[in-house]
């Protein structure tokens, strides 16, 4: 039975991480609706302003592994503090951008912070609740990893009609300022530093691997898998996974623990988070340019459309959490990627130009209705498998395959709605730009789909075990 570690403010120190994680993940999506507007301020094509997105997920998928060392190297109080200035000094700089390069720049810091506060957050939690509280505070937790993307274009398209996109940034600027005046007296040492030898190879082969995969499935969307900016990256970055799984493996005290895969259901659970936060990611860049592009609304008007969906994510995540507690995670898994399927299929077979609105309201909301079934249960059932020292491995492990789900599939998402449509516009020139994009959405929520169908499948094989 895992020992939990006594804190003098449990809740007031989870409030801390879980807005901290919260601004960072809003932010992951937050731009997707200010894009049109930042490619006609600063003059840049959708290919060059995509990477406002891809390179700040790309970044904190870079970034996670790297703080599985870093929470055995300082303080968790360090840390937290360094994530929470970071993303401040971050979302001012993108606040005060004068050109892209700033703003690029200016979310890669942000990135650098919530890379360091999402591992921690998981970790901490595991830690300073009880085992009988830990499925209604994972709930809870579930809530901002899934809220905080699904969330971003809602609010941002209210902020976006109500001033500019900067106020995106000082918004959150005002909040990681509250955040911190809360941290100086509630956030506490909680992690046993045990300061490992540094390996500066599996650092490099991380970063390596990471980029250039990331950075292949993004140009997919401009350039055919036969180009050299496509496959040169793309082999690099296989080569360069291969190699470092093989040397975490061979290490005595390795940079990511990969022998956290040795417990089955910690493996099968890890990959259900997978298979949602593409889900989420694919569907949270898809669903604004549809409705910007094919529908023609407005950012305030797309946003309030998608805001059903965040609500239902909302009031059910902290539900499902309390329920956890008593039922385990195989049925809601298993319901959750049924829901899931059946939302994305709605997609897949009514989206058009002149679809009704309260069909994609409803469809939204019921993938998150699935969503808010699979992402905690899944997630805690795997962590509850590893003894307390592997906490920290786990959770790392876990915020790496979020990040890099996250940015592989925004990334997916945008090769395949650009290949179609370029396609479409190729085959039939006559088509109005509406209709194109509505045919690229409509075929892109075909891989989506394909995603349930196979995480479906692999919550059938979900086993209620005891913590070790």
């Amino acid at each position: 039975m895992a020992t939990q570690v006594e804190v003098q403010r449990p809740k007031l120190f989870a409030f801390v991480l879980m807005i901290g994680g919260f601004m960072g993940l809003f932010s992951e999506t937050a731009l997707n609706m200010a894009l049109t507007d930042i490619m006609a301020d600063f003059q840049i094509e959708a290919a060059l302003a995509q990477w406002l997105t891809t390179g700040y997920l790309l970044t904190m998928a870079c970034m996670v592994p790297i703080s599985a060392y870093l929470t055995k190297w300082f303080s968790t109080r360090t840390l937290v503090f360094a994530g929470l200035i970071l993303s401040l000094v971050g979302v001012i700089s993108g606040a005060l951008a004068p050109n892209f390069g700033v703003l690029l720049a200016g979310r890669v810091i942000q990135a650098l912070g919530t890379g360091l506060l999402l591992p921690i957050m998981i970790t901490v939690l595991m830690l300073i609740f009880p085992l009988e509280k830990r499925g209604a505070v994972m709930g809870i937790m579930g809530l901002v990893i899934t809220a905080g993307p699904a969330v971003g274009p809602t609010l941002a398209g209210i902020i976006i009609s109500a001033s500019s996109w900067h106020f995106i940034f000082w918004i959150s600027a005002l909040l990681y300022i509250v955040v911190l005046c809360i941290a100086l007296t509630t956030v506490e040492n909680v992690a046993e530093l045990t300061r490992p030898r540094i390996d500066i190879i599996s650092i490099l082969l991380s970063t390596l691997s990471f980029a250039c995969l990331i950075f292949a499935l993004s140009s997919m969307g401009t350039a055919s898998l036969t180009q050299w900016i496509v496959w040169v990256p793309l082999v690099v970055g296989i080569i360069s996974l291969i190699v470092f799984t093989l040397r975490q493996f061979s290490l005595n005290e390795p940079m990511l623990n990969l022998r956290v895969f040795k417990y089955p259901m910690f493996t099968l659970g890890a990959l259900l988070v997978f298979l949602v936060i593409l889900c989420i990611l694919s569907t949270g860049i898809l669903l604004p340019l549809y409705l910007k592009g094919a529908l023609l609304f407005s950012s305030v008007i797309a946003g309030l459309i998608l805001l059903p969906g965040n609500a239902v994510n909302l009031l059910l995540s902290p539900v499902v959490g309390s329920l956890f507690d008593r039922y385990g995670a195989r049925y809601f898994c298993i319901f959750g990627f049924a829901t899931m399927f059946i939302a994305t299929l709605i997609f897949t077979l009514t989206i058009s130009t002149t679809t009704p609105v309260w069909i994609i309201i409803c469809a939204f909301m019921l993938l998150f209705v699935g969503i808010s079934m699979v992402m905690m249960p899944a997630q805690t059932n795997a962590l509850n498998q590893l003894p307390q020292a592997l906490y920290a491995d786990g959770s790392a492990t876990i915020t790496t395959l979020i990040q890099v789900g996250g940015s592989a599939g925004t990334a997916i998402a945008i090769a395949i709605y650009t290949n179609h449509m370029q396609q479409v516009t190729a085959a039939k020139a006559q088509l109005a730009p509406e209709a194109i994009v509505s045919s690229g959405i409509q075929f892109t929520f075909i891989f989506i789909c394909a995603i349930t169908v196979i995480g479906f499948i692999c919550a059938l094989f979900i086993k209620k075990q005891k913590q070790v």
